[in-house]
Parts: structure tokens; C-alpha cells; sequence
């Protein structure tokens, strides 16, 4: 039943960003883009009334008595913000802080879907203790139950907590008195206004796609107009090819005070997705390489190979998050063979989703990333100063 309801969503998902992107032509696609341009604007009013309540106190934010540093984005889709996450945790578990990822799981498996909703209907707070993905010492959830993204951070972070719960100020709570953690790390966290206090927020912006196709959901990706810039601290842009003057200047007519920095993410090394065998960049150069994907924009990751000496003789794109079935990798497999292909590689994010398999004909590969900062440096380095010693 959940592989359907998947299925079934999945299909939602890809059929409208090919609507709000215009890859579908025709009257009913023209009057579908008009219809969500319709309720873009209802969307708007939302956002706006929503962010206008918090300031006036009428929806009340909580303090929990440590520092916040929100890490979001106000598009929908990937501007890389897991490596960024991970950047931060590092830098500040380097300087001596204890310090707890929170997230709200996007896709993970929640719980009993009886007992939510009763909860829903009488009104009920939610007392279940936020999902432990990492307690700072060990992997204690699936990526099912914790979410690809929160489980994959737990796997890179060994020594920092990571917990999954949509209440983030329960979930915040619970890190400080139960791990002793002084710093909350939110992941996708901008728009999370409940939890204020202490905080600094972090936005990060595509270079590739700034502002998606300038429209607000459903008509369009972005989650608040770009003028909410104004309320970031520091901004990342991501995936920077260095040619970033026209972007800045959009940005600083924003938000003339926050600091900019610029990154990429750089790959570090391919590892076997079900051994952990680890080979250097220069493994796929000159191999007939096979992708397999299911991310935000696939054909980025793509190129990445290409240019380092990937001949690419197949790719094979899912919607972003996806839950890949046995029979799929199966069949990914079976495919790449027929093109002769040497090795297939994917993601990290993708392959803490893979299901175990028993066939080892075809080595596949994940490619293991980090963010390197191309400008902005000491703008990072002073953040994390602050935060670690104010």
C-alpha cells in the first residue's frame, strides 16, 4: 500500500513541475498554470499573514536558551543544503560545542497514521519523543523511519546528535536535556518561525536556478517572494561557477547586510555502495559510466561525472526522494549492461535508500561530497566564532 501511495505521488509530483516549468504544452496545461498562478497568489496572502502574526506576537515563537542557526533555502528543490548542514555541525563540533541537528524528516516514516490523526481531530499535543537518529555515538534508525537526508547527516556525523520530529521546539527541548546539546542546527529551518531566540539564519540560493522560475508555490518553486532575503544573516550561494556579480547585485537590493559566501561541493571520493570499498577521483575517468538518480536536478550530477572523465553510456532519473524498489535497482542494472557499461554510480542521498541486493555483477558507486568555500571564507569562519564564543 505505501509503495502505491508512493508511486502515486511521485507521478503527481513529476507531472506538475513539467506543468509550472511549461515542458507541457496545450489548452489544459495553459489553464492548469493559470489556475495555480490563481492560487500562487492566495499562497502569498498565506505567507505574508502568516510571517506578519509571529511579529506581532499573535502566533508565539519559543526560546529554549541556547543558540539556533536555521539552515533553508526559499525555493522547493536542491540548492545543496545537507553539505552545508554538515559543514556547520563540523566547524562547530570542532570548537568544543555540543551540537544537535534537527529536521522534520521530508518523506521519512512517521508513525502510526491512526494515532496522528486522532491526535489532529481532539486537538491532542503530541507527546511522543522525537525519532533518535543518531544519539552522537550510534546509527539507531533506518533511513525509512529518520528520512534520507537526517539519516545520511547522522552517517557522516558520528559524534553529533541528529533527531527527526516536525515539532522542532519539542525536539529541541529534548536534545538539550537529554544529550546536553548547546547548539540546535535547523536543516531546511527558515521558515520555521516557532523556534526564534538566539538565532541566526542561513540561507543558501542556487546559482544555477536563483529564484526557480520566479513564481511562488504551486505556480512556481519559490517559498516566500525574494525580498525575505531581507530577514537572512548570511547567504550561501551554492553550485557558484564564479560568475556571480548579477546574482549578488540581487541579493544586496535584498539584503545589503548579509554576508555572502560563494561554494561548491566538491567531490572527495566514490565508495561501494554495499562494501565500503573506497576508490580516489580518478577512478572513473576513461570507465563507461551508468547514473542513477533521484534528486532535485538530476542532470547537475550528471555533468559532474562528465567532466571528470565519465563516459556516460546511460542515465536513469527518479523523482526527487525517491524510495527505490529491489526491482528497479534490478532493472537499472540489467540496463547499464546492455549499454556495457564498467561501474554505476549515484548519489550518498540516493543510495542510503537503496533496498539490499544479492547481484554483484555491476559495481555501483556513490559519490561522496563536501562544500568548498570559493569566497567568503572568513565570513564563515567568523559566524561559527560568534556563535561558539558570544
Amino acid at each position: 500500500m505505501r509503495e502505491a501511495i508512493r508511486a502515486w505521488t511521485e507521478s503527481i509530483e513529476t507531472f506538475a513541475l513539467e506543468v509550472i516549468f511549461e515542458q507541457r504544452r496545450g489548452k489544459r496545461a495553459a489553464l492548469l498554470r493559470s489556475a495555480l498562478y490563481s492560487l500562487s497568489k492566495i499562497f502569498s496572502l498565506a505567507v505574508k499573514a502568516r510571517l506578519f502574526l509571529y511579529n506581532a506576537r499573535i502566533l508565539r515563537d519559543s526560546t529554549l536558551g541556547v543558540q539556533v542557526i536555521a539552515v533553508g533555502n526559499i525555493t522547493v528543490g536542491g540548492t545543496g543544503k545537507t553539505p552545508v548542514v554538515e559543514k556547520f555541525a563540523r566547524a562547530l563540533q570542532d570548537e568544543g560545542r555540543k551540537v544537535a541537528i534537527l529536521s522534520r524528516g521530508y518523506r521519512s516514516n512517521p508513525g502510526p497514521l491512526p494515532r496522528r490523526f486522532l491526535n489532529r481531530i481532539l486537538l491532542r499535543q503530541d507527546t511522543t519523543p522525537p525519532r533518535v537518529v543518531s544519539d552522537g555515538k550510534s546509527l539507531l534508525l533506518d533511513s525509512d523511519r529518520a528520512g534520507d537526508e537526517p539519516y545520511m547527516l547522522a552517517t557522516n556525523l558520528k559524534d553529533v546528535v541528529v533527531l527527526v520530529d516536525k515539532d522542532r521546539v519539542k525536539a529541541g527541548r529534548y536534545a538539550i536535556e537529554k544529550f546536553g546539546c548547546d547548539i540546535l542546527l535547523l536543516d531546511d529551518g527558515f521558515q520555521y518561525w516557532k523556534l526564534r531566540g538566539r538565532r541566526r539564519d542561513v540561507v543558501l540560493i542556487d546559482c544555477q536556478q536563483p529564484f526557480g522560475n520566479e513564481y511562488l508555490l504551486p505556480r512556481g518553486t519559490l517559498r516566500e517572494p525574494p525580498k525575505h532575503l531581507r530577514r537572512a544573516n548570511y547567504i550561501f550561494i551554492t553550485k557558484s561557477d564564479g560568475n556571480t556579480a548579477a546574482l549578488r547585485a540581487r541579493i544586496n537590493k535584498h539584503n545589503p547586510k548579509a554576508k555572502i559566501i560563494e561554494c561548491v561541493h566538491s567531490p572527495l571520493y566514490y565508495e561501494d555502495v554495499f562494501t565500503g570499498e573506497r576508490h580516489g577521483l580518478e577512478f572513473i575517468k576513461g570507465k563507461k559510466v551508468a547514473s542513477l538518480s533521484g534528486i532535485a536536478q538530476p542532470e547537475s550530477f550528471d555533468q559532474s561525472l562528465v567532466k571528470m572523465g565519465a563516459d556516460m553510456v546511460y542515465a536513469k532519473h527518479f523523482a526527487d526522494h525517491h524510495r527505490f524498489t529491489q526491482q528497479e535497482i534490478l532493472n537499472v542494472i540489467n540496463r547499464a549492461k546492455k549499454r556495457q557499461a564498467d561501474i554505476i554510480v549515484t548519489t550518498q542521498k540516493d543510495a542510503v535508500r537503496f533496498p539490499k541486493i544479492d547481484r554483484r555483477d555491476l559495481p555501483m558507486y556513490f559519490m561522496r561530497v563536501e562544500i568548498r568555500i570559493l569566497s567568503g571564507a572568513k565570513d564563515f569562519q567568523d559566524c561559527v566564532h560568534q556563535i561558539c564564543f558570544r
